[in-house]
């Protein structure tokens, strides 16, 4: 390994850890009880904040779409840079990845979901944004074409995003979340393992676009 490019193999060796832990922790609670049926995932919490009193009765607003953000910021974060030129990364792993990514992605369904529930106005924004992972998701071969500057810019925003946005409404959210369980829940596991893998994404896809090389390089 040459000491040029010591930078990429960290950024190969850190994208796909920072998709798996993003989406371990989406998985995972946010919302820790000792009692299981208390305990609220990444997953259910943008069902779950809707029904908050304070929530209901308008004394408290919140963005619940925002917390769909990790599975779309992993999905199409695997959409872009899975097939990367640069990157080279084997084909079981970029199959591995693009599994975890449909896998993520399908999170952005409503729960007991039906076709008419997706032209809802509640839920519309969540089905096209499913579709796009899924079109982007399946065209990922023609992606790795783009530039990388362009497709680990935009990966780090996502990332960004899905890191910043998702965490500042949960943190606006927890008085009204403390009020309902009483005694105030503390934050779980997986809240902080999917900061903590979105970090992950969003370095390592900055440090691919910083290199700034041509799209066949």
């Amino acid at each position: 390994m040459t000491k040029g490019n010591r930078p990429l193999t960290v950024v190969r060796l850190v994208l796909p850890i920072g998709w798996v832990l993003a989406s371990v922790g989406y998985f995972g609670p946010w919302i820790a009880h000792e009692t299981a049926a208390l305990t609220v995932s990444g997953v259910d919490l943008g069902e779950f904040v809707k029904f908050l009193p304070a929530i209901l009765d308008g004394t408290l607003r919140v963005i619940r779409q925002m917390f769909y953000l990790p599975p779309l910021a992993v999905a199409l974060g695997v959409a872009m840079l899975a097939g990367s030129w640069r990157l080279r990364y084997p084909w079981l792993l970029r199959l591995l990845m693009l599994i975890l990514a449909v896998q993520t992605s399908l999170q952005l369904l409503p729960p007991a979901w039906s076709p008419s529930s997706l032209t809802t106005s509640e839920f519309r924004l969540q089905a096209i944004a499913l579709g796009i992972c899924w079109l982007l998701l399946a065209g990922f071969w023609l992606l790795r074409r783009l530039p990388s500057w362009l497709t680990g810019s935009v990966s780090t925003l996502l990332a960004l995003a899905a890191g910043g946005l998702p965490a500042w409404q949960f943190l606006v959210a927890k008085p009204a979340i403390d009020e309902v369980y009483r005694t105030p829940p503390s934050i779980g596991w997986g809240f902080f393992l999917c900061l903590t893998g979105l970090a992950a994404m969003a370095g390592a896809s900055a440090a691919l676009a910083l290199r700034n090389q041509g799209p066949t390089e």
